[in-house]
């Protein structure tokens, strides 16, 4: 097993935000990395530092305009003479018919809610948690690939776990929103689509990866598999529900299973099992999970119970599936137990490694 994390993981520092009628102090904030962090280390584990893979990857996903207003927006937004605010954020979202004169004009082209502003290092922090992600998917390129592809012993040693803060699954083609910005789980799966045929994404965050869908909506080559909280009056509301199958060569591609609110650790697993069944079925080459604490049974945007001994069982659930598998760290906001909960999903990786 290896673990991909840098430093500059930590420089986005979100201030508070407006939403559904009140301020709310932001849950995604830079102590979450010092938590997690914890857990190799108490284990034993070495954590290696990211290197440079390059912009080409992340643009082979998102929209060129959109990338730039990432990576440009907060000097934009400081230029205009009037003081609009210490981050970009408008709280306004007209994607369509937005010609995006003007740097408020493209925050509301480009920021679909408010759990989403840019500050002074945001774009550093949001680079380097796709190149984190990226080196994983590097490693499997360069790999021996003599190999038969249902030979799980030799998959079994392929086992990699990213930290992506910020997380992404949330960030669509085209917009930032739930506190994402790049997809990490979509460009890792587009770039190692150059080598495997077919690409497995297994999501187990509280909340639907509504960019996750967008972007393989009408795709066969990337299955899409989500468990998480009814979207009904829970973020992101709009999308996640069953009869969301994908569309033209994508229709079945696109898998949701939304947990009635309350669901149990037991309601919580048998879900995960379906999604391990859908998986198992389509076969894939590679799986990335995008992996959410925020299931945790005291996490503030949980709706089901998930326990710390739980994600040993779900760690072991996605060693099972004998693929090589790329473990993206995305949500989890409840700080007191971020450490305990990456340690009892680290060893239940190690179980297998």
């Amino acid at each position: 097993m290896k673990i991909y994390s840098h430093e500059n993981l930590s420089l986005h520092r979100p201030l508070p935000y407006f939403s559904y009628g009140q301020m709310h102090e932001p849950l995604e904030i830079p102590e979450r990395m010092t938590e997690l962090l914890k857990a190799p280390a108490a284990l034993g584990l070495e954590v290696t530092t990211a290197t440079d893979i390059g912009i080409g990857p992340i643009l082979a996903v998102h929209d060129f305009g959109y990338v730039e207003f990432l990576k440009h927006g907060y000097e934009e937004w400081l230029a205009v003479e009037e003081d609009l605010g210490a981050q970009v954020q408008t709280g306004v979202f007209v994607p369509y018919d937005n010609p995006g004169i003007g740097i408020m004009a493209k925050a509301a082209k480009y920021q679909a809610d408010d759990s989403a502003p840019i500050s002074e290092h945001s774009w550093t922090s949001i680079y380097w948690s796709a190149q984190t992600a990226l080196n994983a998917a590097e490693a499997l390129l360069n790999q021996d690939t003599t190999h038969d592809r249902h030979n799980t012993t030799h998959a079994d040693n392929h086992i990699q776990l990213c930290f992506s803060r910020p997380p992404g699954h949330h960030a669509r083609k085209s917009a930032a929103g739930g506190f994402c910005y790049l997809n990490n789980a979509a460009i890792i799966a587009e770039y190692l689509r150059q080598k495997y045929e077919k690409i497995a994404i297994i999501d187990t965050d509280m909340h639907h990866g509504q960019g996750i869908q967008e972007i393989f909506y009408d795709r066969s080559d990337v299955l899409y598999t989500s468990v998480h909280g009814s979207p009904i009056n829970f973020y992101p509301a709009v999308t996640g529900h069953e009869f969301e199958k994908g569309r033209g060569a994508g229709y079945g591609y696109n898998i949701n299973f939304p947990m009635a609110h309350g669901t149990d650790e037991a309601g919580f697993f048998a879900y995960v099992d379906k999604a391990i069944d859908t998986v198992t079925l389509y076969d894939p080459d590679v799986i990335v999970h995008v992996l959410g604490f925020d299931v945790y049974k005291d996490d503030p945007e949980a709706r089901c119970a998930v326990s710390t001994e739980g994600f040993t069982r779900l760690a072991k659930k996605m060693v099972a599936l004998g693929k090589p598998l790329i473990v993206l760290v995305e949500g989890g906001y409840y700080l007191p137990k971020l450490n305990d909960n990456l340690q009892a999903f680290l060893s239940g990786l190690m179980l297998k490694d």
